[in-house]
């Protein structure tokens, strides 16, 4: 990497040339100036509409079952996660991310929440047989920030630094929103408004599995389907909105995101 790579507000600069690394302009950036504004409006004009909920609406939201596959698409067993270590899934539509982390510890104190709206809700803790197992929405509640198959500003660290006084914790790069994944997504700083979304998650102790059912607390899909709708349609076409079917495949990050921004 050459050069200093600065965290923009959200997940890609407003201008292109804003973000380089080794060497040039990356590789997404001069696949988008290929393709054509006529063909992205095209494929964003028969993408559904996203269900609307009331802002102060903090209720557990169900949505299509999906159980979590492996890299190979079996089913993924809840003892083959490694602790502190990320995969990404997602749920409960095509292009919206999701972490999934075993934190080797129970997590098992239920945590109350508020949305930006005032919108109460409880997080009942982890899963798994070691209630270690928790699941988020990956897209940040401050400026929408998410992983992306190039580069990604957000995600788990271990480790304190700089910029970062909390170790364990979900961490922003953009802004520098903290959440902690041990109290439901918590903003421990930075100037997020809310938690993250939680995931809800069962645990079948019969066969190990993992299974997306639903989510918890303030969701931004609607926001970030607006916000990205030009990049979500050149990735996924007219299919970023649908739900993910009955099966979602969980990536170790370092296999899914080319480079991850520290900081």
């Amino acid at each position: 990497m050459t050069g200093t790579l600065r965290a923009p507000c959200g997940a890609y600069p407003r201008d292109l040339r804003d973000l380089r690394y080794n060497g040039g302009v990356t590789a997404w950036a001069r696949d988008m100036r290929r393709r054509t504004f006529i063909q992205v409006c095209a494929a964003t004009a028969g993408a559904a509409s996203v269900p609307a909920f009331p802002a102060n609406d903090a209720r557990a939201r169900r949505y299509s079952r999906a159980r979590l596959d492996d890299g190979n698409g079996r089913p993924l067993r809840a003892a083959q996660l490694p602790v502190d270590r990320t995969l990404i899934f997602h749920y409960p539509y095509a292009a919206t991310p999701c972490f999934l982390l075993n934190l080797g510890r129970p997590v098992t104190a239920p945590a109350r929440l508020k949305t930006a709206t005032e919108g109460s809700y409880e997080w009942s803790g982890g899963v798994g047989p070691g209630r270690s197992i928790v699941a988020y929405s990956a897209i940040c509640a401050h400026q929408l920030t998410y992983p992306t198959r190039e580069i990604s500003f957000i995600g788990y660290r271990t480790e304190k630094s700089a910029r970062n006084r909390f170790a364990n914790v979900i961490h922003c790069c953009s802004e520098h929103s903290q959440y902690d994944p041990a109290q439901g997504g918590r903003v421990l700083a930075g100037p997020a408004p809310q938690p993250l979304a939680a995931i809800l998650l069962e645990h079948d102790p019969d066969d190990d599995t993992l299974t997306a059912v639903g989510t918890l607390g303030g969701e931004m899909f609607n926001a970030f389907f607006t916000k990205y709708a030009f990049r979500l349609s050149l990735e996924h076409g007219d299919a970023a909105r649908d739900a993910v079917g009955n099966r979602s495949r969980a990536t170790d990050v370092d296999n899914y995101c080319r480079q991850q921004v520290k900081c």
